[in-house]
């Protein structure tokens, strides 16, 4: 060991032994030229404020290649660098998830043996990266080592989307399973209808759970698809093509009426993704992104628009009443002074539907900013997004948002991601905890203290043997009166790489807490930093 090197193991055990005075012994402060000493003091733990909880998420659009990779074709090397830029600048806002697209249209941005690759990565559907590497696979990886959420998102029936220009793969639906996929408008689309391609559909979401270590199984608000017209005004809704299954169900002796066979059709895979996830890996949430109005005879006065009861036969406030999802993102994708569709009332209305008390996070349209060298004056401006999560903070502390979509924070659209960073953002936040998914929480952390040479001190953060696994560290260091909120997620860390005072308030003290895999908190450890010997 070297001669600098002095430890002390602190722990929520035998610390009375510890306490040589109470907080009124902090006042003499840690500079780059002292040694600290070190002593655990329970008093200190609760003078620390609650941890920051709220789920900040965008969607990375992969379709049509919408946020990644910026175009087809691109070499692997530039499609990692995209995604590392997109990464950083996720981490530089500090958010704390990203919500991938990883089946656009019955197709992988991952190795599978159920669906082929898909044509937003070379342009060729069925080609894998060349030189090969697997985007889902990396993505985690590297969300993960920046401390950030990867849930992966998935359009349930979607077969070929509208802007698809490659020949379908030789293992594609179209061509392995054509009874299953149905031509409407200009789009493909799997029956849901059909039982063995809701199964197929099933599968694909399990092989990703079991094989990849994400956070989140996502849907979106592609259940059976939005309605096609024809004509001349007033139009007229083509009905989608589901005759072979629906007759299949009535001569099986059916006898639900069609629009409600079509919704049980739905509800029926929410159900069992739900189940799926819950006996494979208990601890990944899963979420459903649905249009952002409720059903018609619901909803607050006032407010009106497209049915997805009536039209998608999505039954969404079932599914809360039911508890068959985690978390929802009610796509809220309309300015706060549109009376119809008034923001604040809607995100009201689905947080009254909640009786479970599953997360409700606001979908939010970041993307009608404009783009650059777009027209501003059909945008929204930037206070509209900011307004709104103040709104949603007011309405619902502790909840959270998600921006659709990535590329409008990447591209700082009207300035939006530096006020997002110096105002909105001004602090890291942990994403809210899902206690219905593992009960308990860690115990309290031990902490292994070394000074270092020059100043500074290096911590090694542990929990006792038998307790629940730690995903991350919550740790608030305390500069004279003033506290500064960080979220760690290495064992072993130095608080020089952490550091946030002024030079008028040094460092002298620490709070620190273990949060397991669904957000529970560990008891809080909390430590006097002082000048002096490390005895």
């Amino acid at each position: 060991m070297k001669p600098w090197s002095r430890r002390r193991i602190l722990g929520a055990s035998g610390a009375a032994t510890l306490i040589a005075a109470g907080l009124d012994g902090c006042s003499s402060l840690i500079d780059a030229h002292d040694t600290p000493s070190y002593r655990l003091g329970p008093e200190l733990a609760p003078h620390a404020p609650p941890a920051p909880r709220e789920f900040r998420a965008a969607w990375v659009a992969t379709v049509a290649n919408i946020d990644w990779p910026s175009r087809k074709g691109l070499s692997s090397e530039q499609q990692q660098a995209e995604m590392h830029t997109i990464l950083d600048q996720a981490v530089s806002l500090r958010l704390n998830a990203l919500i991938l697209q990883v089946r656009t249209s019955a197709d992988a941005f991952y190795a599978s043996a159920l669906e082929p690759w898909s044509e937003y990565l070379s342009g060729t559907q069925g080609q894998a990266p060349e030189p090969y590497y697997d985007p889902l696979a990396l993505w985690i990886e590297q969300a993960h080592a920046r401390g950030l959420e990867l849930h992966a998102w998935f359009n349930p029936f979607r077969a070929r989307q509208s802007q698809a220009r490659s020949n379908p793969a030789a293992n594609h639906l179209s061509q392995t399973q054509p009874d299953w996929v149905k031509t409407y408008g200009d789009q493909l689309w799997i029956d849901p209808g059909e039982r063995a391609a809701a199964d197929h559909t099933l599968a694909v979401f399990m092989d990703v759970l079991r094989r990849y270590d994400v956070d989140g199984i996502h849907i979106d608000d592609y259940f059976y698809p939005y309605p096609v017209t024809q004509g001349q005004e007033p139009k007229v809704e083509v009905d989608f093509p589901d005759q072979s299954a629906w007759q299949r169900y009535v001569d099986g002796g059916g006898t639900l009426e069609r629009n409600d066979w079509r919704r049980s059709q739905v509800d029926a895979l929410i159900e069992r993704i739900y189940a799926g996830v819950r006996s494979v890996k208990p601890w990944v949430r899963f979420g459903v992104s649905p249009f952002g109005i409720g059903r018609p005879e619901l909803r607050p006065p006032g407010i009106q628009g497209f049915s997805q009861y009536h039209k998608l036969y999505a039954d969404v406030e079932r599914w809360l009443q039911q508890g068959w999802l985690d978390y929802l993102v009610p796509q809220l994708y309309w300015r706060m002074d549109q009376t119809a569709q008034a923001f604040v009332p809607l995100l009201d209305y689905w947080h009254a539907q909640n009786p479970k008390g599953r997360h409700i996070y606001a979908g939010l349209f970041t993307s009608k900013l404009a783009a650059p060298g777009a027209d501003p004056q059909s945008a929204w401006a930037p206070e509209e997004i900011t307004n709104q999560i103040a709104a949603v903070r007011r309405r619902a502390p502790g909840s959270g948002h998600v921006h659709f979509s990535m590329v409008a924070l990447l591209q700082n659209r009207q300035g939006l991601a530096d006020t997002l960073k110096a105002q909105t953002y001004d602090t890291v936040a942990l994403v809210p905890a899902s206690p219905w998914l593992e009960a308990g929480a860690p115990a309290a952390p031990t902490v292994q203290v070394s000074a270092r040479p020059g100043g500074g001190v290096e911590l090694t953060l542990d929990t006792p043997s038998g307790s629940k696994p730690v995903l991350r560290w919550a740790v608030w260091q305390r500069y004279g009166a003033r506290w500064v909120f960080q979220v760690v997620h290495q064992r072993r860390f130095t608080l020089a790489a952490l550091q946030a005072g002024d030079a008028s308030a040094a460092l002298n003290g620490l709070v620190i807490s273990a949060l397991d895999r669904v957000g529970n908190e560990s008891p809080r450890v909390g430590m006097a930093l002082t000048k002096g010997s490390a005895a």
